[in-house]
């Protein structure tokens, strides 16, 4: 089952990412374009996707060998003093909440009732500084944290 899931968790960063340089992408080009239906629906797509991605991440968390069982076993000081434990245990958990934040206030700003080039610019700031977060909350395998992991 772990494994089913890591791999799931692996390949579904890849739907997130596409989907949301999608929306970044039509919130960037969009001009005085009215925020319309595919704009609404790329927005729902990512954060199902990246609502779904982190549920498995904290399941992953739980159950994986990385984060809950590391840090009871290990402790939290010396988990702390590992660079690879901390980015699991910590910092990819912390970072990819803080981007689900983001990508959920870049959502929720297109429903207010503000002008539709208001609604793109936020959309686009939220989804822009979500995409930042999760880029550098990723153990790509070009990193310490990721080495020895593939690309999907």
């Amino acid at each position: 089952m772990y494994t089913g899931l890591l791999h799931l968790h692996s390949f579904g960063r890849w739907v997130v990412l596409i989907l949301l340089l999608v929306a970044i992408f039509r919130s960037a080009t969009a001009g005085n374009r009215p925020f319309d239906k595919g704009d609404r629906t790329t927005g729902l797509l990512l954060t199902i996707f990246a609502d779904i991605m982190f549920l498995v991440g904290v399941v992953l968390w739980f159950i994986g060998t990385w984060g809950y069982k590391n840090i009871s076993n290990r402790g939290m000081g010396e988990v702390m003093g590992d660079n690879v434990a901390r980015f699991f245990a910590v910092e990819h958990t912390i970072g990819m909440l803080i981007a689900i934040v983001l990508l959920h206030i870049g959502k929720a700003q297109s429903k207010k009732n503000i002008a539709d080039s208001a609604k793109h610019k936020r959309t686009f700031i939220f989804y822009l500084i979500a995409l930042l977060i999760i880029l550098v909350s990723i153990p790509w395998p070009i990193r310490e944290v990721g080495a020895g992991r593939g690309w999907f």
